[in-house]
């Protein structure tokens, strides 16, 4: 291989700094909730126009949270599920089941 490291290597190297995991689980939640809303809004036949009117936001508000580059608050999550037609769960899991 060159002596160049394989990505899982460079990736596990990179995650065993703290500062670099917490970067990690921040992105991992804001790309996992997103994908969640587009799909919700994609199984609804919503455009990102017409979920950003029944959730009180504007259409580029909806592409920057479903492209993962938001991190929202609750009350924004209250939203989308509402307009969603969902119930908003939160919840806390043990980090030995964490995926």
């Amino acid at each position: 291989m060159n002596g160049q490291k394989k990505w899982a290597e460079l990736r596990e190297e990179t995650l065993a700094h703290p500062e670099a995991r917490e970067a990690y689980e921040a992105t991992r939640i804001r790309y996992e909730l997103g994908r969640a809303v587009r799909e919700r809004r994609e199984a609804l036949g919503m455009t990102q126009a017409q979920l950003a009117e029944a959730a009180g936001l504007r259409q580029p508000a909806v592409a920057r949270f479903e492209a993962g580059g938001t991190m929202p608050t609750l009350p924004l999550l209250e939203r989308f599920a509402a307009a969603l037609r969902l119930r908003l769960n939160v919840a806390f899991e043990p980090l030995d089941r964490a995926g």
